[in-house]
């Protein structure tokens, strides 16, 4: 009798864990988004990796806030003439990526642009202008490139002021008015029925990432000198064999 009791939590055992077993298989998990290896990551430190990432990220985040702001304002995708609200996504995406303004800003870059967005007077596409220059400004902060190699030297100030201007952006993005008294853009939306911060929660992400990396920028110069004293003081020799 002992022997099938025992035998018996064996198989609820071995039961229990093949079901969790069973659940895990089929809700794989989500982690990180990495890239598959090519070759110019050979050409990239640990940090140079992490730059890159977060200017990719931030970019994915800025695409995000584009097909938001363009569900919520459907006026202004319609001011480009583009024949839906998906192409239009896809217009400014390849503006971004090759570093175009729209064209009724030639002339215009980064902070420029956003100043411009946000200028009630402005009667165009108001959305590719504010994203485009929230954009710009993101990648002018890094040199002007979106991937980072050895040879990048960064400043973190402007990286921080980078953080520091979307900061603004967003907070303006939330406030200014039109002559008739509306919003330039909706945004966010807090009423009795609906409550939608997904836009603030995307401009968090951003600064955060910023604010990251230029603490990040700091550290890895300071670190330099340190680890060149630390090799001074223990004397670390190179391995031969």
């Amino acid at each position: 009798m002992r022997y099938r009791r025992w035998v018996t939590r064996i198989g609820a055992s071995v039961f229990l864990l093949g079901a969790a077993g069973c659940s895990f298989t089929q809700e794989p998990a989500v982690g990180p988004q990495s890239e598959d290896m090519s070759m110019d990551q050979f050409a990239q430190t640990d940090f140079n990796r992490t730059v890159t990432i977060g200017i990719r990220d931030n970019l994915d985040s800025l695409y995000i806030l584009l097909d938001k702001l363009y569900r919520r304002n459907p006026r202004e995708w319609r001011k480009s003439g583009a024949a839906s609200q998906e192409a239009a996504v896809q217009r400014v995406r390849q503006l971004i990526e090759t570093r175009r303004p729209p064209t009724d800003l030639h002339g215009l870059r980064d902070i420029q642009i956003l100043a411009v967005s946000l200028d009630p007077a402005y009667t165009r596409d108001r959305v590719a202008a504010f994203i485009y220059g929230l954009a710009d400004t993101l990648i002018a902060a890094h040199n002007d490139k979106t991937r980072i190699y050895v040879s990048d030297v960064l400043s973190g100030q402007r990286i921080y002021n980078a953080a520091r201007n979307v900061e603004a952006a967003a907070w303006l993005l939330s406030t200014r008015r039109d002559a008739a008294g509306q919003p330039l853009l909706y945004a966010n939306e807090i009423s009795a029925q609906v409550t939608n911060l997904s836009f603030e929660r995307e401009f968090g992400e951003i600064i955060g990432r910023l604010d990251l990396i230029a603490n990040l920028l700091g550290e890895n110069t300071r670190r330099v000198g340190i680890n060149y004293a630390q090799g001074l003081l223990f004397f670390n020799f190179l391995p031969v064999r």
